[in-house]
């Protein structure tokens, strides 16, 4: 984001000076108001009050697309006590589920309560700017954080770029890494369309570094900020993907490309596609990595 120019080529080209917010409010409210679209995160409270000795008041309090609890704080600029605050709230969170767990059913009802995955709850700092030290200080923690830097570009653009991301060690996440040039993919034992699902695993995994699985009961989901794709466990005949990608933009195919907007399915994302062979998953790269892109 820093290093990125943004130009207005409506009459010339006139760049587009980035700059921060007014207040730190004006962040936490877009953000607040915008939360699913932005982050992937669906919101449940503002300024939430923790019962403790030491008080405080989390900026922002939600539920990620695979039911992880999230929190969110902000700083207008660059402050070296958003992490440390974060952690000390999600040590508080973590400590008192069942508190969360009534907010979850009070907004979204008792499927979604019960539905919590406290295996994975995540901080997420947005803020003007990190350091190094911020980036090299997530890695040291056991816990789920992404650092993202936001940006006002003239007065109709917001803007936020992820600086760095880190999975906390659990059975269910895990953070990983692509394969090293020349390495073989790692082949399950099982039927034809189970060796089908790892090639598809392997292939979601390396579209870029930090790629996270959140291992769910009904389905695997490949995550960066927000999910781009996920994984069913394969049938007899194929292997379903549900990827972010708009099928408005998509020439679909039957029996390999399908909409699903407004119908029920597990996992998260618009549109489906279906794989039979290595061919179809050679074919669905080019969308796999549409919808890397647009997370």
């Amino acid at each position: 984001m820093v290093g990125l120019k943004l130009f207005n080529t409506r009459c010339g080209v006139n760049e587009v000076t980035p700059h921060l917010a007014a207040i730190e409010a004006d962040v936490q409210d877009l953000i607040e108001t915008h939360m699913d679209t932005m982050l992937g995160v669906r919101f449940l409270a503002s300024e939430f009050v923790i019962d403790c000795v030491d008080g405080g008041r989390i900026d922002s309090l939600g539920l990620d697309e695979n039911g992880a609890p999230v929190i969110v704080e902000y700083k207008r600029g660059t402050d070296a006590g958003v992490i440390n605050q974060g952690l000390y709230y999600m040590a508080w969170l973590t400590a008192h589920r069942s508190t969360f767990e009534g907010l979850v059913r009070d907004r979204l009802g008792a499927t979604a309560a019960a539905q919590v995955l406290w295996s994975v709850p995540r901080l997420i700092c947005v803020a003007g700017d990190f350091t190094r030290y911020d980036a090299h200080a997530v890695r040291e923690h056991r816990r789920s954080i992404d650092l993202v830097r936001y940006r006002y570009f003239g007065s109709d653009h917001f803007g936020l770029e992820t600086v760095a991301s880190v999975t906390g060690h659990s059975a269910e996440a895990k953070r990983v890494r692509r394969r090293a040039p020349g390495a073989q993919p790692v082949r399950q034992q099982g039927g034809a369309m189970t060796e089908l699902a790892a090639a598809v695993d392997e292939v979601l995994v390396g579209l870029g570094d930090g790629v996270t699985r959140i291992q769910r009961k009904q389905y695997r989901a490949y995550q960066r900020l927000r999910n781009f794709a996920c994984l069913i466990p394969p049938q007899q005949t194929k292997v379903l993907v549900y990827l972010k990608a708009d099928p408005t933009t998509v020439d679909l195919v039957p029996d390999f490309t399908r909409d699903v907007t407004g119908l029920g399915h597990h996992g998260t994302g618009d549109l489906e596609v279906q794989l039979r062979s290595e061919r179809d998953l050679e074919r669905a790269q080019d969308l796999f990595r549409l919808s890397y892109a647009a997370a």
